[in-house]
């Protein structure tokens, strides 16, 4: 029997329970933390010389040069053409959906002009060039290519640089095609803390880019954590999450069974079922002893469910809804008879799944919004990536004569409060009295 934990609200130590079960703190290995200093430091040092070097120790490889890494758009065109017909199809119909939603998300630069003929506004740019790390080898996500790619390229990123390492020259044809299809304008088969500090200091042949985006393991974060402030990344993302809220009137197998879409990440992801109904916490436990043996990966869900999954009984979905929001999971589903009145409960989550018939794992693959969430509960102030992610907001001023002696009047009184003169005098010089 897989040992969920189940809690209470009407236990007595239940609030310290939650707070045990939803504590996570990434510990930074020294180890790691080490590597990836040494790496981050040779790259900027040597260049292009450090990233073959590194290549080829870590991935199995034997090039001669750099230019034997990256892959020219005809690779990625036949990687395409290759595809299966359905596999095709399957990436081209989540690359229309997610184009589609984020067209939306565009923002646009806006001014007014006051009454003496004073100027302000907001100019939306671009960022000039992006990076996006996606991991290789068995660890292959076309569906991360897309979700990184497309808003970046809607937005009007100029130029999109993939790295994508590849294991023993292992090269994922879904991921080849999924870069394709979403416009990245050069891929490099180089992955780990090389290919971060190759993109974050540039070399003479892997431009700077202004932003890293896109998963990858300990030592990609650590990388990401390191190289930030020299250029921005989006964020650094903990095991990944599901909170599912139910009232009993959904399928008990359904329910297990997106407990385990998450699960399956890895031990240390996290599923969490919220309930008002004590019966159907228990056929659900039925459901997960009778579909875990199905599962390839069943080991790992197996310990991702004893370790970091809960039962939570609550008195009501009032009740629940603020335990959601306590808990500000990455995916909360509203597994609900009738789940549109909660919606406007939820004020913390990444990412809110309405309704029976909508699964998580939709949202993973094609359902349009953005899967890149996020996590550990910073969701109470983070938001999924979006083409905003991707773009920069520049103030603009324009001061009139006439506003000049307004405003010059009202910048000296505070400039001089705060004890810079050349400030005031710099207000002052445009006073015409």
């Amino acid at each position: 029997m897989v040992a969920v934990k189940r809690l209470s609200t009407s236990d007595a130590d239940f609030t310290a329970r939650l707070d045990a079960l939803l504590a996570f703190e990434a510990a930074q290995d020294e180890n790691i933390e080490r590597t990836v200093a040494t790496i981050l430091a040779d790259v900027k040092a040597r260049g292009d010389a450090a990233v073959v070097e590194y290549t080829n120790r870590f991935d199995r490889l034997t090039v001669g040069g750099i230019a034997d890494l990256e892959l020219s758009r005809s690779v990625l065109q036949a990687a395409l053409d290759g595809l299966p017909a359905e596999q095709r199809q399957a990436l081209e119909a989540a690359a229309a959906r997610i184009r589609a939603y984020h067209e939306r998300q565009k923002m646009e630069g806006w001014s007014y002009t006051e009454a003496d003929g004073t100027l302000l506004g907001q100019m939306i740019t671009p960022l000039d060039r992006v990076g996006l790390y996606v991991p290789g080898g068995k660890a292959s996500y076309p569906s991360s290519v897309l979700m990184n790619a497309i808003p970046a390229k809607v937005a009007g990123v100029k130029e999109l640089i993939m790295v994508v390492p590849t294991p023993g020259g292992e090269r994922n044809a879904l991921v080849l095609a999924a870069a394709c299809l979403a416009g990245v304008d050069r891929v490099f088969t180089i992955g780990g803390s090389q290919a971060v500090a190759a993109l974050a200091y540039g070399t003479d042949t892997v431009p700077q880019v202004d932003k890293i985006v896109g998963p990858g393991n300990a030592y990609v974060a650590c990388a990401k954590r390191r190289v930030f402030g020299i250029v921005g990344i989006d964020m650094v993302a903990g095991p990944s999450e599901i909170l599912v809220v139910a009232d009993g009137s959904s399928d008990p197998d359904w329910v297990a069974m997106d407990l385990f879409s998450q699960a399956e990440h890895d031990e240390l992801a996290q599923s969490i079922l919220i309930c008002t109904d004590a019966a159907f916490i228990d056929r659900v436990q039925a459901s997960i002893e009778k579909l875990l043996p199905t599962m390839p990966r069943q080991a790992v869900i197996r310990e991702s469910l004893s370790n970091r999954g809960a039962f939570i009984r609550v008195r009501d979905l009032e009740e629940a809804c603020a335990i959601a929001n306590r808990v500000a999971p990455e995916h909360l589903e509203l597994s609900l008879a009738d789940p549109d009145p909660w919606v406007e409960k939820i004020h913390h989550a990444g990412a809110i799944f309405i309704g029976h018939y909508t699964s998580e794992s939709l949202g993973d693959y094609c359902a349009g919004p953005n899967h890149v969430l996020p996590t550990s509960g910073s969701a109470r102030f983070s938001s999924p990536l979006g083409v905003y992610d991707f773009q920069k907001r520049t103030s603009l001023i324009k001061v009139s004569k006439a506003g000049a002696q307004k405003l010059g009047c009202i910048a000296s009184v505070l400039a001089h409060g705060e004890g810079l003169p050349a400030h005031a005098k710099s207000a002052e010089y445009r006073l015409e009295d």
